[in-house]
């Protein structure tokens, strides 16, 4: 008996720790900036991304709101690589954090660090206009061009541009 009170008390104990520091658990979101986590069971459109040497294919991709994505997210380089959706200035000050702790942990929906050779799937509903973006956050990949814009149009709108 003396051992099963023991044994709650340290899981309570446990359970009051704060969360890791190099985890993106502490980043909790209320909402996204760019839509919301995508449901499963609605049907969603297929947009393969491909992360190499700080760059994305495609670079630009235009959705229109309301529309649910599934991102099939592939690292074809050789180093690890970052997918987070969101705006510019969440980038901005995400990015800072990743500065100070590299090898931040992703459990967030809207973003993916992976492996080379490695691939994941994010399903997204953008439910808001605009021009949002993905970026690699790992320090200094963003900084050398790794980052790809998403565009948000209301139904009817959306057309295809090239990279200038």
């Amino acid at each position: 008996m003396k051992n099963i009170t023991t044994t709650a008390l340290a899981l309570v104990a446990l359970a009051m720790l704060p969360l890791p520091a190099n985890s993106h658990e502490q980043h909790a979101h209320e909402s996204y900036s760019a839509g919301e986590p995508g449901n499963p069971k609605k049907p969603s459109r297929t947009i393969e991304v491909e992360m190499s040497e700080m760059e994305y294919t495609p670079w630009r991709i235009e959705v229109k709101r309301d529309e649910q994505i599934r991102f099939v997210i592939r690292n074809v380089g050789t180093e690890d690589h970052e997918f987070l959706l969101a705006t510019t200035e969440e980038n901005l000050k995400h990015g800072e954090a990743m500065k100070k702790n590299p090898h931040m942990e992703h459990d967030d929906p809207n973003g993916v660090r992976l492996a080379p050779k490695k691939s994941a799937e994010i399903l997204w509903k953008f439910t808001k206009t605009g021009t949002f973006e993905y970026s690699c956050l790992i320090p200094d990949h963003r900084e050398y061009g790794m980052i790809g814009k998403v565009t948000v149009k209301e139904p009817g709108k959306t057309g295809e541009r090239k990279k200038p």
